[in-house]
């Protein structure tokens, strides 16, 4: 999905040439085409070839993933799945992330 959101629309021949270690061409299309089922990402046709696209927003997108990444594997709790990220990379993160963090907190705090 990264790829086609960065390119905005890709072939599946595409896809494949940017995948680090990629699987055959049919791996490609077969994914493209259960994106599509899923109706994560639709296609044009360009004369012998699909070109596919995604159907939400990037941010609409990544949303809906976080939410059901956050169901799954943290009992619905965002709280939880913030501090298994910090657990994980908070010594990554710069004074100017964790001074954002501490602000959107504050921000939620008020909103309520």
């Amino acid at each position: 999905m990264d790829i086609l959101y960065r390119h905005r629309e890709a072939t599946a021949a595409d896809v494949r040439a940017e995948l680090p270690d990629p699987p055959s061409y049919s791996a490609v299309r077969a994914l493209l085409s259960k994106l599509e089922k899923k109706g994560t990402v639709q296609h044009r046709v360009d004369g012998p070839r699909y070109v596919f696209a995604p159907v939400a927003a990037r941010d609409v997108a990544r949303e809906s993933a976080l939410k059901r990444l956050v169901a799954t594997f943290f009992d619905g709790s965002p709280a939880a799945a913030a501090n298994a990220l910090l657990d994980m990379n908070g010594d990554d993160l710069s004074v100017e992330e964790m001074d954002r963090l501490f602000k959107q907190i504050e921000q939620a705090r008020k909103d309520g």
